[in-house]
């Protein structure tokens, strides 16, 4: 039995469960012994998932098929985290991301973006609390980015949104710690997760030694959620690209930006 198992009720519920950093949370909890709930949109993969952790891990799986840039998506997971058996840790890992500058999105597209991203964030976290608060104990872990430290993407509100999802779970973090619960931002790099590739999000210029693990990421997350930290930057290379990206002059970090899906050519369509 882990540290983390013997902190909470041993139920996680996780968004975005099937596939990535969500997959991967799913993935490393069953091993623990933790019996899980799992939100995606996808039901289908939502069911061979669930299938394959209680056939592997022999653990309880619940699952909810749910689109949470809706209002009736995020009700859904609302009332399971306000019900029975409680949920002693959420993961909330469901994101998205844009592959056009923001002066030529679909102003939709952009308002399901920040529903996502930090709506439903808000939403869930604040269901999750009120049970966990009354308990005394459990945790809520919002899957952030490196990207809400500086604005890497010129033209993206991606960066803008987890920049929130970082400032909000750090000051909810702050005032929750002292009734015996945990919040905490986990801000990883890049990661392969096929994120990018199901955006449409070329990262072919991003050198390989930058890419990071997803049972990596989570390893640490769950490290760093022990320890009481509000904020976890795994691997050493992004723990110094935040300090650079917090202290850096902001004209040199706009000179050195690589990151060009939200750059704006004059001239082009």
């Amino acid at each position: 039995m882990t540290e983390e198992t013997k902190l909470f009720p041993r139920r996680a519920l996780i968004t975005g469960a099937t596939l990535g950093i969500g997959e991967a949370f799913a993935r490393r909890l069953a091993a623990d012994g933790w019996d899980l709930v799992l939100v995606a949109r996808d039901a289908g993969r939502l069911d061979t998932t669930a299938t394959e952790l209680a056939r592997r891990y022999d653990c309880r799986i619940e699952n909810i098929a749910a689109d949470l840039s809706t209002d009736d998506g995020c009700a859904a997971v609302e009332r399971r985290l306000g019900d029975e058996p409680p949920i002693g840790l959420l993961v909330n890992n469901a994101g998205m991301s844009l592959n056009t500058p923001f002066v030529r999105s679909a102003v939709g597209d952009e308002v399901r973006l920040l529903r996502l991203n930090v709506l439903a964030v808000l939403r869930l976290t604040h269901a999750a609390l009120g049970p966990m608060v009354k308990r005394g104990t459990g945790a809520v872990i919002n899957v952030s980015s490196v990207a809400g430290f500086g604005v890497p993407m010129p033209g993206s509100t991606y960066s803008a949104s987890k920049a929130w999802v970082t400032n909000f779970s750090e000051s909810i973090g702050q005032s929750v710690a002292p009734l015996g619960v945990r919040v905490m931002a986990l801000c990883p790099g890049y990661t392969r997760t096929g994120y990018h590739e199901r955006a449409g999000i070329s990262m072919s210029r991003i050198p390989a030694w930058l890419w990071l693990r997803t049972d990596d990421v989570v390893d640490e997350g769950l490290r760093d959620l022990r320890k009481g930290r509000l904020v976890s930057v795994p691997s050493w290379k992004y723990k110094l690209a935040v300090a650079g990206l917090r202290h850096a002059p902001r004209r040199l970090l706009r000179g050195v930006s690589r990151d060009t899906r939200g750059r704006i050519t004059p001239g082009t369509d």
